[in-house]
């Protein structure tokens, strides 16, 4: 059994390292330094190395093709922690210690909203490869903070597109007790009741603590309150416990239409093994096999010969992140904060999940949300395969920028 635990790559607030990935061709010029900011310690911490995975991968094939602007690139990396404070703490010090040209990371939608409205000071691009919450391309916005990775609304729409297309009419929810959570149940019950007005949502819920060991409770609490539908906004290790106590208690055995907003988070996956069950439907920003294009069969390709394991939803943003800032210098011709957040705005690129556009006027990406229905393990990989997968155009589940509360 694979433990859920950040290994070999992990990197501490206190010890970290510059990762130089150069290929032995550097010029004599200072490298281009990226900060990396996720969460390096506790349970979360997978989703940490992972996106170092993807950030290194993508870091090695630049600097053998002759890096960014003819300088190598390198990444100083920093533990979130899991807190706003000592994420802002991390980005200051990434700053104006080490002399980063651009930002990237952040695991926790907490963390987004604290540390977001302090990035201008920073004049330094922010790309948020994880976090969710959609204030921070709504109404916590500014023109330094930018994200390729799909937030709260996208896919909660996407996952009320599939619930409205269900049985089920009476639907809960369980979630950590802070933005993410909250929020996940909000946007999902208000699509849902606008697009099939006749379903309940329940009074009773379940927002455990995050980071909470015993679930028991919750659990127990939702099948007394006999829901038909329940929508799943918990992550990470905490998703890995759920689960393995949900199904202890037969909780998967009630004929309920799950569905869990990050259940194919091949971090969560990997860790479960078979003890994720069969039929039940799960999301993720990113799945490996859901997109047939030149860049991402190289992607998967190389991350597969790299680390031995299918890439996760925040590998892959972290990876495409990377590119991004590798086309925005090239365009501004200038590693300058300024110029290369302005030449972000509207910005077109081509990741493994296909096309992907920063909007002017939020600076979200237009991505594509996954959903499909937990099938068989792979044969090669250890992992449940998706079946009946939906990959929803990224344009249709967002909302209009007028109704995100961006002004930029």
């Amino acid at each position: 059994m694979k433990q859920f635990s950040a290994k070999n790559l992990l990197v501490s607030a206190a010890t970290a390292t510059t990762l130089a990935l150069g290929a032995g061709n550097a010029t004599a010029e200072d490298p281009i330094r990226l900060g990396g900011i996720y969460i390096l310690s506790g349970s979360a911490a997978t989703y940490g190395e992972f996106a170092q995975r993807g950030i290194n991968l993508a870091v090695e094939e630049i600097n053998a093709s002759g890096g960014i602007l003819g300088r190598q690139v390198e990444v100083i990396y920093e533990d979130s922690q899991g807190k706003a404070a000592t994420a802002i703490q991390a980005a200051r010090k990434l700053v104006y210690q080490d002399d980063v040209d651009a930002l990237v990371g952040l695991d926790s939608s907490g963390v987004a909203q604290g540390m977001v409205p302090t990035v201008p000071e920073l004049q330094k691009p922010l790309i948020i490869t994880h976090a969710a919450t959609p204030d921070v391309t709504g109404s916590l916005c500014n023109e330094f903070t930018y994200r390729i990775s799909v937030n709260v609304a996208q896919n909660q729409k996407a996952a009320a597109m599939i619930a409205s297309e269900l049985d089920a009419t009476r639907w809960t929810t369980i979630g950590p007790d802070y933005a993410f959570g909250h929020q996940t149940w909000e946007y999902f019950g208000n699509y849902l009741k606008e697009m099939k007005p006749e379903v309940e949502l329940m009074e009773y819920t379940a927002f455990p603590r995050f980071g909470a060991e015993d679930f028991t409770p919750f659990i127990n609490g939702v099948m007394d309150a006999e829901p038909e539908g329940i929508i799943i906004s918990t992550w990470g290790g905490d998703l890995v416990n759920f689960i393995r106590q949900a199904n202890n208690l037969g909780f998967f055995e009630q004929g309920y239409e799950v569905m869990f907003t990050v259940g194919a988070a091949t971090e969560v996956l990997d860790a479960l093994g078979d003890q994720m069950p069969e039929g039940v439907w799960l999301s993720t920003r990113y799945w490996y096999d859901a997109y047939d294009n030149d860049i991402n069969r190289a992607f998967v390709k190389a991350y597969l010969d790299k680390y031995g394991s299918a890439p996760s939803y925040n590998a892959e943003g972290a990876y495409a992140a990377v590119y991004a800032y590798k086309q925005a210098m090239e365009a501004a011709g200038t590693t300058d904060g300024p110029a290369v957040a302005s030449a972000l705005s509207g910005m077109t690129m081509d990741a493994p999940n296909g096309q992907v556009t920063f909007r002017k006027g939020d600076n979200q990406a237009m991505v594509s949300p996954n959903w499909g229905v937990s099938g068989p393990m792979h044969p090669e990989h250890g992992i449940r395969t998706l079946t009946n997968v939906r990959v929803f155009d990224g344009e249709q589940v967002a909302r209009p920028v007028s109704e995100t509360g961006c002004s930029l």
